[in-house]
């Protein structure tokens, strides 16, 4: 193997790993990655997997998908997200804030109306 396609090798593998961790840390299954790609989960693991090439408007899909700019996904780094973590960069609960603010607020309505339904089920059972 060359040095030029040893080092694009590495770079693509880099490229997926980046998505795989992105994607862990905000939550997302790879069938619900596929299904807002309009793809199989087979061929999203192939991504993740490096076994299917990425061009930019995949990667572009896949960031808009993960909510997060292209750029920042390519210079993703992982242990300066653990890094914060360790600085105390987190979220309310310690965890960290690793969501978009239309995720949080999704969340909060889904807690909500769960915390309704409990309430409402308590009431049946009593």
């Amino acid at each position: 193997m060359s040095y030029s396609n040893y080092y694009s090798y590495n770079i693509i593998m880099k490229i997926s790993t980046k998505i795989k961790k992105v994607r862990e840390l905000k939550g997302y299954s790879q069938e619900y990655m596929a299904d807002q790609m309009g793809i199989t989960q087979a061929a999203y693991s192939k991504i993740e997997n490096n076994e299917k090439n990425i061009n930019f408007e995949k990667l572009t899909t896949i960031a808009k998908v993960l909510d997060i700019e292209p750029l920042k996904l390519l210079n993703f780094d992982e242990q300066q997200v653990f890094n914060n973590c360790k600085n105390g960069n987190f979220g309310n609960n310690g965890i960290y804030n690793a969501y978009s603010e239309k995720e949080r607020q999704l969340y909060e309505e889904r807690i909500k109306h769960l915390e309704k339904e409990v309430e409402f089920l308590r009431t049946l059972v009593k």
